[in-house]
C-alpha cells in the first residue's frame, strides 16, 4: 500500500505495480469466486476475473433474460453457471452483485451458505450501511469486503478489453480470517481496477448516492434539459440546442478535461469562453451548493435509502420505472440526440 497526496491530503492507495496480477492470482489460487447476479456489475466483473485466470462461477435465477445472457457470454450450466443457492454453497468468496432491492429479497436464501472463513463481497455499501433497514447482517465469522468500481459494469469491461482500468474504492467491514486485505485487493486487481483507494462502506454509499443523484446523473440531466429548454424557447433549432448543450460537452470537451483537467481546459479555450466561464462558475456554484447539501443530508440520514427501498419494493416498480424512462427517452432533447448520434462521422 502506498500513501499518495491528493491535493494536500494523504490517502492509502494500492496500484497494479505494487500488487500485480500475478500476486492476486497467488492470493486467490484456492478460492472459488461465486458471482451472484448478472445484471449491472456481474457481467463485467465475472468476465474480467475469468479472463484474468481466476476460478469463477456465476449464480443466477434460471429461465430469465440474465440467465440466457450468462449462457451467451460463455458460462456453462452445471459447470460454471448455477442457481443462486448452489453457487453460494460452492463459493468461498461470494460476490453479492444483485441490485440493492434484490439483495434484500435474496438475503435469507444466501445467508445459510455464509459459513466460517468465507468472504462476502459487495460493490456498493448500501446493504451493510443501512442494515437496520435492509436486514443484511452478516455472521461474525466471515470476511465482509467491498470493491466499488467508479463506473458501470459496461465501462469496467470495455476498459479491460482496451487494456486499461477503471479506478475503484475498497473497504473492509469485517476481517474474521486475517486475510481480508489481501482478498479485497486481489479481487480489486482481478476485476480490472486501475488503482484502488481506501474508503469505508458508509463513506462509499454516501458519496455514491450523492454522485448518482448529483453530477453523474440527476444534476447533469437537470442542467442539460434546463439549458436546452432555454435555447429552444429563444428560437434555436433542436439540432443547434442539442449540439451546444450535449454534443460539444460529451464529444469534445469531456475527453479533454478528463485527460488534462478543467484548469487546462480554461487555459486552452478562447478568451471569450475563458471570461464567461470564470464569471459564471460562481453563480452556478452558489445556486447548486445548497441543493447538494440538502441531497447529502438526505443520504446521510437514511431517508434517501428508505425512499429507494420503498419504491423498488412496489409490485408495479418496473412498470412505473418504464413510464418514467419512456418520458425521458421521448423528450425532444433525447429524440434529437438519437438523430445527432446517427449523423456522427463514424456512423456514416
Amino acid at each position: 500500500m502506498a500513501v499518495i497526496n491528493f491535493g494536500g491530503v494523504d490517502e492509502n492507495v494500492v496500484t497494479r505495480e505494487e500488487f500485480p496480477l500475478s500476486k492476486a492470482r497467488e492470493v486467490l489460487k484456492d478460492e472459488v469466486i461465486a458471482v451472484i447476479g448478472y445484471g449491472v456489475q456481474g457481467p463485467g466483473q465475472s468476465l474480467n476475473l475469468r479472463d484474468n485466470g481466476f476460478n469463477v462461477i456465476v449464480g443466477q435465477r434460471k429461465g430469465g433474460k440474465t440467465w440466457e445472457k450468462a449462457v451467451a457470454d460463455g458460462w456453462v450450466p452445471g459447470k460454471t453457471l448455477f442457481d443462486i443457492e448452489e453457487a453460494a454453497e460452492k463459493g468461498t468468496i461470494i460476490q453479492y452483485l444483485l441490485s440493492d432491492a434484490a439483495q434484500i429479497e435474496v438475503w435469507p436464501r444466501i445467508k445459510p451458505y455464509l459459513t466460517a472463513g468465507k468472504a462476502l463481497y459487495f460493490s456498493h455499501g448500501f446493504g451493510i450501511t443501512f442494515k437496520d433497514r435492509t436486514g443484511i447482517v452478516p455472521p461474525s465469522d466471515i470476511d465482509v469486503i467491498m470493491v466499488a468500481p467508479k463506473g458501470s459494469g459496461t465501462s469496467l469491461r470495455r476498459l479491460f478489453l482496451e487494456g486499461r482500468g477503471l479506478n475503484s474504492s475498497y473497504a473492509i467491514f469485517q476481517d474474521a480470517t486475517g486475510k481480508a486485505f489481501d482478498r479485497v485487493v486481489a479481487l480489486g486487481i482481478g476485476v480490472g481496477s486501475g488503482y484502488l483507494f481506501e474508503t469505508t462502506f458508509e463513506r462509499e454509499v454516501y458519496s455514491d448516492l450523492t454522485g448518482e443523484r448529483g453530477t453523474l446523473m440527476g444534476a447533469i440531466q437537470g442542467l442539460l434539459s434546463a439549458q436546452y429548454e432555454v435555447l429552444r424557447a429563444h428560437g434555436h433549432s433542436p439540432s443547434e440546442a442539442f449540439n451546444e448543450t450535449v454534443e460539444e460537452l460529451t464529444q469534445s470537451l469531456m475527453p479533454l478535461f478528463a485527460e488534462n483537467g478543467m484548469d487546462w481546459m480554461y487555459a486552452n479555450c478562447s478568451t471569450t469562453a475563458q471570461r464567461g466561464a470564470l464569471d459564471w462558475m460562481g453563480p452556478f456554484h452558489d445556486a447548486t451548493k445548497p441543493v447538494f447539501e440538502k441531497l447529502y443530508n438526505e443520504v446521510a440520514s437514511g431517508r434517501e435509502a428508505q425512499r429507494s427501498i420503498d419504491a423498488n419494493s412496489r409490485p408495479d416498480y418496473r412498470e412505473r420505472l418504464e413510464e418514467e424512462l419512456k418520458a425521458l427517452r421521448e423528450s425532444e432533447m433525447w429524440r434529437t440526440g438519437a438523430v445527432v448520434r446517427k449523423l456522427r462521422p463514424e456512423n456514416n
